[in-house]
């Protein structure tokens, strides 16, 4: 189940084996047999470090999802509640405790809150009288989860938001812990660069923790030459755009959580017998694990998604020609070989399938007129073109064809500076509302915020289109500056664009030769500065740095005496690089074709608070997140 973890150049299976370790040991603290509430968010993180196996070797016979009202009933001496530290969750608790209590059956209570307990929170179990039914309040710190053999995720949904909205640094509190028990198991990291205010944090943390342990450092030659951590508003733009790798559009489309992803059904019915086409059609969705253990994946998800259909054309005939030679074989002995390499042929076969069908649906989608226009404005958007131009009268057109009765004075509304027809065209449509304010932020961010004329008639339009609920998530965004109004007419944008070379035009799709593949010409901004780290060195874009938000530094940590890694010739160096607040896939894709560049020298290992693509990541942010569908 785990091997896959293993294969990188970090052995991300120790992390994995330490937290099940500590989840074994809580279990067996409370002897005989067991039922686990669990805190519904946490159930797909856990399903990463220990599956039902494991849980059940050690007495746990039942499973419940935290609910308010009465436990549902279960012949077990222990009531175990794994959650979150949040005071909403504790008078759930408290009701399940005292309904339990009522029915006088005899069992035993106990809390493991992750990633740490809180004071709060049995301060308000204190409170609703329920905090002495429990024998033993405990805490489980998993604060990185291995998603993949080059990929940590905290899964920390709210970290973005409590940072740069609510001023709140408790994930970077559990960011700092995570990557002190990181360095415990793989060695002190030597070398520490950040950009960002959220960085300094995080590393001032470190640093002080590593003087308060001093004395019981860990003897472990470093795995890691260097930790980079980036705060993610010193981009917010890479995250605003349409993912363009098949699993980035994977998650644009369909979204992956926590490793896995929920697909139409239709495409991966059984092939019916002739004449009962039609019939017992599957009406769940389909659930597809998704990461490096299956091979066919590993090879195509990075890929930009225009050359996945020839890697999956290249990957059919290869397992076409390998059946094929089962009429070759002849001898006992090769037929025998060919008997064994059946069942991984046909797994292969399997995989290609599924990854035909759902190259097939993200076709659907983007060879579909509405995603073109889409793409075609936030490349306008990112290259500097037709990003201040003078509004036209598109817009209104539209208005009166989908026939609304509005004065022709209303004409003059949209001869404005800056504002968008697209955009204007979406809304009149009452396109998704995460739709336009990707767009609107995106045209904010490429401008240094907009025009306060433009600014106030964007929030207008989609108040009084989508509903005025939304009045405090346009003020959240307009908090953590991905839309606002322009304060002064100096755009840095540009400059950035251009030092850092942030738009390459004819990028090379098929065969990439740059990072800016992943976007089909827009290299990610926080990429290209992991990039320019390693080689030349940041000091060549001084200039850049100052441009964007937040202290840029470096940091060296001393290694324990004879533990200095002596390098080998033609050995690459190995970085961490810690996104706080968010990470997308393209992202991801492009740290590991640098990692795969044979002239590169670094490979990278990606850590983040949160996986995230543009819509979970505005949606974070709205104060009435379902009501984004309207």
């Amino acid at each position: 189940m785990s091997a896959h973890l293993s294969y990188g150049r970090v052995n991300l299976n120790i992390l994995r084996e330490a937290a099940r370790k500590d989840l074994r040991e809580f279990l067996d603290k409370c002897a005989g047999s067991k039922a686990i509430v669990w805190d519904e968010y946490l159930t797909g993180p856990f399903g990463l470090i220990a599956q039902y196996s494991l849980l059940k070797e050690h007495e746990v016979e039942k499973m419940f999802t935290l609910k308010g009202g009465r436990l549902p009933t279960a012949d077990v001496k222990n009531i175990i509640f794994f959650v979150r530290p949040k005071l909403e969750l504790m008078d759930i608790i408290a009701e399940n405790v005292i309904s339990a209590d009522k029915m006088h059956s005899p069992r035993d209570f106990h809390i493991l809150f992750v990633p740490r307990r809180s004071m709060l929170c049995e301060q308000r179990l204190k409170e609703q009288g329920v905090l002495g039914s429990f024998i033993n309040i405990d805490e489980y710190i998993l604060d990185l989860i291995p998603y993949d053999s080059d990929l940590l995720s905290m899964e920390s949904e709210g970290a973005f938001r409590e940072c740069y909205l609510e001023s709140d640094q408790t994930s970077l509190y559990h960011t700092a812990k995570g990557l002190m028990t990181l360095q415990a198991l793989y060695g002190t990291i030597p070398q520490i660069f950040g950009k960002g205010e959220c960085a300094r944090h995080v590393a001032n943390m470190m640093l002080r923790m590593k003087r308060e342990f001093a004395g019981s450092q860990t003897q472990i030659l470093p795995v890691f030459d260097s930790l980079l951590l980036l705060d993610r508003n010193i981009d917010l733009l890479t995250p605003l755009a349409t993912q363009l790798t098949y699993e980035g559009l994977i998650d644009e489309v369909y979204g992956i959580t926590n490793g896995y992803v929920k697909l139409p059904p239709e495409k991966f019915a059984a092939q019916k017998k002739q004449g009962e086409a039609g019939k017992d059609l599957p009406t769940e969705p389909k659930k597809m694990q998704l990461n490096s253990a299956e091979e066919l994946y590993a090879e195509i998800r990075d890929k930009n998604f225009n050359g996945v259909g020839a890697a999956l054309s290249k990957k059919a005939k290869i397992i076409s020609a390998a059946f094929e030679e089962r009429h070759n074989a002849k001898t006992v002995g090769e037929i025998k070989q060919f008997v064994s390499q059946l069942p991984h042929m046909q797994a292969a076969r399997s995989s290609l399938a599924n990854h035909t069908s759902i190259a097939e649906l993200i076709k659907d989608i983007t060879t579909s007129e509405a995603f073109f226009d889409n793409l075609t404005v936030e490349q306008e958007f990112m290259t500097g073109v037709d990003t201040d131009k003078v509004g036209d009268t598109r817009s209104y057109l539209h208005y009166i064809k989908l026939g609304h009765n509005i004065d022709s004075s209303c004409v003059f509304a949209h001869v404005i500076p800056q504002v968008n027809a697209y955009i204007e065209d979406c809304i009149a449509q009452r396109d998704p509302l995460i739709k336009i304010l990707r767009l609107v932020s995106m045209q904010s961010v490429c401008n240094n915020g907009l025009k306060q004329k433009v600014f106030d008639y964007y929030r207008r339009e989609i108040l009084q289109t989508y509903g005025y609920e939304h009045m405090l998530t346009l003020n959240n965004l307009e908090k953590t500056g991905l839309l606002k109004p322009q304060t002064s007419t100096r755009n840095n944008y540009p400059t950035i664009r251009k030092t850092l070379k942030l738009w390459m035009e004819d990028a090379n799709e098929q065969n990439p030769n740059d990072i800016s593949y992943v976007y089909s010409g827009y290299a990610p901004l926080s990429i290209r500065l992991a990039q320019v780290l390693a080689r030349p060195g940041w000091r060549s874009i001084e200039e850049v740095l100052k441009m964007l938000p937040g202290p840029h530094f470096e940091e060296r940590q001393q290694l324990p005496a004879g533990l200095h890694k002596k390098r080998q010739q033609g050995e690459n160096r190995t970085t961490l690089v810690f996104f706080l607040g968010g990470v997308t896939y393209a992202e991801i894709a492009a740290l590991r074709f640098l990692s795969q560049m044979e002239d590169g020298g670094t490979e990278y290992i990606i850590a983040t608070t949160k996986l995230i693509n543009g819509t979970s990541w505005i949606k974070s942010l709205m104060d009435r997140p379902e009501a984004q569908t309207l």
